[in-house]
């Protein structure tokens, strides 16, 4: 291709050892080098365009199965990221492959807004969003973690946003066999070669690069993107990814039903797992994880060291005649919880979900949300009417009955099951097709970057890690040099808890994509009071508002120093 330049990285190992020294990338807990005999392509470097005009796109733009809404002007400063103006750019709306679904005769559409920049810079960024999809959201792409501090919108990316093909953010799409498809993966197929025949008549040029990116079934949409249509894009940005959605939200209803027997109060899970309870499981996790990293700072940088070191059973007091008080675990409830942290199992005792690690954000509000509320309200509707086959009648549909009755073996059937009216599983529509071959973007020189909070209640980070060491195996044992792999400890889902969550991977994402600059750690902060993105309600008073810490390209970790402050990510390397 004219674009691309080969790169041989040939230097000798040992040279490459102490140039990542000096980079903190070389050294301790298994950190390793790019295999130094492997030519990957080098992609160019986007170049700009200017917007020639805005209100005549309406007219001009034509594509297959598409219907262009508007296309207006917007002012610099009518949209704002963390108080800032976002510059001035022309906004599009429409919809593609409208049609009436044959099953429950709803009319469906793929709706989608595209914001393009007057200043241009020549690059696409495909906004995946999450939860159930249903709405358009604001296309502004975001960078990572929560509060954000700019975006691709910002940074003059083209952006698009959809409702990946159903009009409502509920599961009641699901009742039709198309929407379920397009949800799972044909929506992205249909909508990236049509905007960028969009930013083809917008600018006079195609995009130089595209990117894709999303947290939660955002991170599902992009590695799915990445494995079926790898040729698509050339940056992939995936936070807290559901990549076994149907699996994880199926272990989540077991651990509601798991909850529910412990609950003191009928039909309050909360009751089974309680605040205080939480707290004192957090406190222990500290207690024996916290200094693993060289400095008690209220966070455990080394998770997998951390579940070698802490027990549930022994470091957790155990209830005696007092009962439950909030200062101790009941047997019963260590023998439940405990499960659900080594991961759900059928019947059987066969495990057909991740194992979650113990950190210490499971006293925060977020995590409490996914492990009670979800299961009654949100998986069960998700599993009953969007991978069920066949999907439950709505019209005798209760979302808390089904999460508690349910056999989880019969579930799990379900959502692998086909009929004659929906032909594709949900364990098809909805998982990458082909989990550890990522060939397509590694050949062609696209790159990936992954990010996960160590305290995601609803799709764990462990899941998350046993990917990528699976794609580190089918890689000769290093997928480095295309795929790099962050853990922020203490996140929960996406954003929040007690963590430095705040953070941009865009920008490293596009220097390493178009500039070959791996990224060999990517400084993180958190949100006290007064962060311009927002604050952390997580955020210990105890800490700097200010913290900061470097997010490591795993299997490294952020050690401290011996010296320097705790509160700057300076005193930390990446072993």
């Amino acid at each position: 291709m004219m674009n691309e330049r080969r790169v041989l990285n040939g230097a000798p190992l040992g040279a490459l050892c102490l140039s990542a020294i000096a980079l903190g990338a070389c050294g301790g807990d298994g950190g390793t080098v790019p295999n130094a005999s492997v030519a990957l392509p080098q992609l160019a470097v986007a170049g700009g365009a200017k917007l020639a005009g805005c209100a005549d796109l309406a007219g001009e733009i034509a594509y297959p199965n598409t219907t262009i809404a508007s296309a207006a002007s917007v002012a610099a400063g009518v949209l704002t990221i963390a108080g800032k103006p976002v510059p001035a750019h022309c906004l599009v709306k429409g919809s593609m492959y409208q049609r009436g679904g044959p099953v429950d005769g709803q009319n469906y559409a793929i709706g989608f807004e595209m914001r393009l920049p007057v200043d241009w810079n020549g690059r696409f960024f495909y906004q995946a969003n999450g939860g159930l999809d249903g709405s358009v959201l604001t296309a502004v792409g975001e960078v990572g973690g929560g509060g954000q501090l700019d975006s691709a919108l910002n940074q003059g990316f083209a952006v698009i946003s959809s409702d990946a093909g159903h009009g409502a953010a509920t599961p009641l799409f699901g009742l039709d066999p198309q929407a379920r498809l397009d949800y799972g993966y044909q929506a992205s197929a249909k909508l990236a070669p049509m905007a960028k025949s969009v930013i083809q008549t917008a600018y006079g040029k195609g995009p130089d690069r595209s990117y894709f990116g999303g947290c939660s079934n955002g991170g599902r949409h992009t590695m799915v993107v990445a494995s079926r249509y790898g040729e698509q894009f050339d940056g992939y940005l995936v936070g807290d990814p559901g990549f076994r959605l149907p699996l994880a939200a199926i272990a989540n209803i077991a651990g509601g039903q798991s909850y529910a027997a412990l609950a003191t109060t009928p039909g309050d899970l909360s009751t089974g797992f309680t605040a205080a309870e939480r707290a004192l499981v957090s406190n222990a996790v500290l207690d024996k994880c916290d200094a693993l990293d060289g400095v008690k700072d209220g966070m455990v940088q080394d998770t997998g060291a951390c579940q070698a070191a802490f027990s549930l059973e022994r470091d957790v007091p155990s209830c005696g005649a007092q009962g439950r008080d909030g200062s101790c675990l009941s047997t019963a409830q260590k023998t439940a919880i405990g499960q659900l942290f080594t991961g759900a199992v059928t019947s059987a005792k066969s495990k057909f979900y991740s194992s979650f690690p113990y950190d210490s954000g499971l006293g925060t509000g977020n995590w409490a949300f996914w492990k009670f509320f979800s299961p009654l309200q949100l998986d069960s509707g998700a599993v009953a009417m969007i991978w069920k086959v066949p999907p439950v009648n709505p019209a005798t549909f209760n979302g808390a009955s089904f999460a508690l009755t349910s056999s989880i073996d019969t579930l799990l059937a379900q959502v692998a099951a086909t009929d004659g009216v929906y032909t594709e599983s949900a364990m098809s529509f909805m998982l990458p097709p082909h989990l550890t071959d990522y060939s397509a973007i590694k050949n062609r020189g696209a790159k990936m970057m992954l990010y996960h909070g160590t305290s995601d209640p609803i799709f764990s980070s462990d899941d998350t890690t046993a990917w990528y060491d699976n794609l580190r195996a089918a890689n000769g044992g290093d997928a480095s040099g295309f795929a790099r792999f962050f853990r922020v400890p203490g996140m929960n889902h996406c954003s929040g808890g007690p963590s430095t969550d705040q953070f941009d991977m865009l920008t490293p994402l596009v220097s390493w994509v178009e500039k070959g600059q791996a990224p060999e750690r990517v400084v993180a902060s958190a949100r006290g009071p007064g962060n311009a993105g927002g604050a952390n309600a997580d955020v210990p008073a105890s800490w700097s508002a200010t913290r900061t810490r470097p997010l490591c390209p795993y299997p490294q970790v952020a050690k401290y120093n011996g010296s320097g402050s705790i509160e700057d990510a300076a005193s930390f390397s990446c072993k």
